[in-house]
């Protein structure tokens, strides 16, 4: 399952990462690549530090409070966050994420934040493989894509512009995406109920359930 989160960051906070983004150390991205996903990823990221510490705060906190995000992935651990630039010439060719991250988590799923307006750059789509196709995305600054860390994805080069992205990955408490699906429908199907007719007995019903599908499957 792919969600698209708009307007997941405020025009504030997206702000406030922009400008001080501008002004502090990259390094090369390899440095945080596997060995084999060192031959095909050519960006730059932000160096470790203070600076990195607070911004990965801003975006776990923005995370934290998106009712989607949390519906999609039922975070048990939102880490590794990376905050990457890529200018003319740069990509990061397929590849699949690691199982287990430098932190020690799992990674069930990924996310992109994109930073910048995708007008300010040429290309750089991230591009998502299934299996017969492959799906192109380049979203809005301030909104996020949130996919399965088990498919084949890259980065096309950059022809223009400075595309500017924040990436991390996430631990599931619902290691299962058939089941964090279901509990994706029906987290929809409840807040649409409620927003019809209110607090019914068959909302309370649905409630219910979905607790008790959590209780079984979470981990």
């Amino acid at each position: 399952m792919i969600v698209c989160i708009p307007s997941l960051l405020t025009p504030e906070v997206l702000a406030h990462l922009q400008q001080t983004l501008a002004d502090v150390e990259f390094v090369d991205g390899k440095l945080t690549a596997g060995w084999h996903a060192k031959l095909v990823k050519a960006n730059q990221q932000l160096a470790a530090g203070g600076t990195r510490e607070h911004l990965t705060q801003t975006v776990q906190a923005a995370l934290s409070r998106n009712p989607l995000f949390q519906a999609a992935a039922r975070p048990r651990a939102i880490h590794s966050i990376l905050f990457s630039r890529y200018e003319v010439g740069m990509s990061y060719g397929r590849h699949v994420d690691n199982a287990l991250m430098a932190s020690g988590r799992r990674s069930d799923l990924s996310f992109t934040v994109f930073l910048n307006d995708p007008a300010d750059y040429g290309g750089g789509e991230l591009v998502i493989e299934g299996a017969d196709s492959e799906t192109p995305y380049k979203l809005a600054a301030g909104s996020a894509i949130l996919y399965p860390s088990t498919t084949l994805h890259r980065v096309d080069p950059v022809t223009e512009g400075t595309r500017l992205v924040a990436v991390g990955w996430i631990q599931s408490f619902v290691r299962d995406p058939g089941q964090r699906e279901i509990l994706f429908d029906l987290e929809a199907v409840k807040r649409s109920l409620f927003a019809q007719s209110g607090k019914t007995d068959e909302f309370d019903l649905l409630t219910k359930s979905i607790a008790n599908l959590l209780r079984r499957w979470a981990e």
